[in-house]
């Protein structure tokens, strides 16, 4: 990492809360960084208790505080502090190649056009789906893109942005804000440029839960059902989703009984006069006494 006063041609924004037990090896990736150009990486404290600021600064990170609590607030407190030309968003779970910002460097230079860079992940570690699933998905972009021309996803572990062509994360969002909507305004502003061969590896603490979990709890609900619902009301009535800070698998018969709620809140309030509010009320409800 090159330090001096002239602007950065990165900014690495990392959004953390309680994130000790895999930030070093972030921090250590991004260090150790090919790229012979200028970068900062801001590391962003979204209400850490734990030993994640204090591992940051051993790295000469730039610390950011944001007190809302949420991805889509850290990474907006975090790019708008940032200095660099180009945002790199990636997450404090994650590892990088040592080509990656030099990687991401050519592409903006083969691509003098286009407003973002963005790249495939993969898990480092979780049950054998994982991989499959990130394979699949990414291909299935890649394929996408050389057809008709743009990504119809990206991760925001890997994605790069000119700040010039930023107008802001939606913070109304949980996930999904921060990808889905962050895609389409910078599709508005000009061309995504999707490399499948700079990926990046991120913990499979997530998965643990299962793959019925993952597909109705994860995805349906906290990622396609929150950003929909939430981006059609204007405001937060699905929140955001718990953090995955432990590493034991849900029960099945658990797994069951989230399926069979989900369907019945969005069946019987869907419908209901003030179903938004009741919609917000329900799920707060089920959060405080831990069912999600």
């Amino acid at each position: 990492m090159t330090m001096s006063s002239i602007r950065p041609r990165f900014s690495v924004v990392i959004p953390c809360y309680n994130e000790e037990r895999f930030i070093t090896k972030t921090l250590l990736s991004l260090k150790h960084q090919t790229f012979s150009g200028n970068y900062e990486i801001i590391v962003v404290d979204n209400n850490c208790s734990d030993e994640t600021v204090n591992i940051a600064r051993k790295f000469s990170a730039v610390i950011v505080t944001e007190n809302n609590p949420g991805v889509c607030w850290a990474r907006q407190a975090g790019t708008e502090m940032a200095k660099g030309e180009i945002i790199v968003s990636t997450d404090a779970d994650t590892v990088h190649s040592s080509d990656w910002l030099e990687s991401i460097d050519q592409s903006f230079k083969r691509h003098s056009d286009c407003v973002a860079v963005a790249g495939p992940c993969t898990y480092l570690d979780g049950p054998w789906w994982g991989k499959k699933y990130t394979k699949l998905l990414f291909g299935s972009v890649s394929i996408v893109d050389k057809l008709i021309g743009f990504p119809f996803y990206v991760t925001a572990t890997n994605i790069a942005f000119k700040k010039s062509a930023w107008t802001g994360y939606h913070t109304s969002m949980t996930q999904g804000g921060d990808e889905l909507a962050l895609l389409h305004d910078l599709k508005s502003e000009g061309k995504v440029v999707f490399n499948n061969s700079n990926p990046v590896f991120t913990s499979g603490r997530r998965l643990n839960k299962g793959l019925l979990y993952n597909i109705f709890v994860s995805f349906l609900l906290y990622y396609l059902m929150a950003y929909y619902v939430n981006k059609l009301f204007k405001r937060r009535v699905i929140g955001t989703a718990p953090a995955y800070r432990t590493f034991k698998p849900a029960n099945k018969y658990r797994v069951l009984a989230y399926e069979s709620a989900i369907a019945a809140i969005a069946l019987i309030f869907i419908h209901l006069p003030g179903h938004d509010t009741l919609l917000q009320q329900a799920f707060e409800t089920l959060k405080k006494v831990n069912f999600f």
